[in-house]
């Protein structure tokens, strides 16, 4: 069903359910058992899977910007693919060249910029934001508010509590721009408390924990504990 105020330039199954108000542009494959709730956008060449649900107001393939106040050129291809069976909350908003795994949630208010790639069954909490390049794991867990800095990789089974920060810049704005800025590396089974501030370059490793409100200026070694400001072993 296609309600009569949706602009829709492709192709769509019957199955699928077009609320008001909703737009989509050309070239989208849109899979079967699809609910495009109203006003969201879907650009050209996004593609879609089976059993997707996108709430209000979410924008799906926005193309990235550089006014000349970016020091950062963003690189991207002009496609998108969500797997089956994903969620996608009010208000998200999906950059060109990202690539979401089925059966994953995306929360209220997100924010995913290009190069990103997300596995499957993964939670993306409510306004959090992937800056771009991001890639995390199968079954990762990322909660509300936090924010992950560009070109940096989370692994599997990681859980990421609401409101840490991660940063990928040891110069903090001072110097130009370069591709090597690198965030952190955060590996398989890794748990970050509430709070938490992850610096550029730093790795933890397998298994480790990094507790509420730490500051994480070096790397963590596996299977360890750190806490405190900076963070420390315990």
């Amino acid at each position: 069903m296609i309600h009569a105020t949706a602009i829709v330039k492709s192709k769509i199954p019957e199955s699928c359910v077009i609320h008001p108000y909703v737009v989509i542009g050309e070239n989208v494959v849109l899979g079967g058992n699809c609910v495009i709730h109203s006003f969201v956008v879907i650009s050209d060449h996004c593609e879609i899977a089976k059993n997707v649900e996108i709430f209000p107001g979410a924008y799906i393939g926005k193309e990235p910007k550089n006014t000349g106040a970016l020091t950062h050129q963003p690189r991207f291809k002009r496609k998108l693919k969500i797997d089956s069976d994903c969620s996608i909350g009010p208000h998200a908003v999906i950059y060109y060249d990202v690539e979401i795994s089925h059966n994953t949630l995306i929360g209220d208010g997100a924010s995913i910029r290009e190069q990103c790639v997300i596995g499957s069954k993964v939670i993306i909490g409510r306004y959090v934001t992937l800056n771009y390049d991001v890639k995390i794991g199968n079954r990762t867990k990322i909660m509300d508010h936090t924010w992950l800095a560009g070109n940096m990789e989370v692994g599997e089974d990681v859980f990421i509590s609401g409101g840490v920060m991660t940063a990928n810049d040891n110069n903090i704005g001072l110097a130009e721009y370069a591709d090597h800025l690198t965030g952190p590396n955060i590996a398989n089974r890794s748990r970050i408390g509430i709070g938490a501030i992850i610096l550029p370059n730093v790795t933890i490793e397998q298994n480790s924990l990094v507790a509420a409100g730490s500051v994480v200026t070096k790397d963590v070694v596996a299977n360890s504990s750190v806490k405190g400001m900076p963070a420390r072993g315990y």
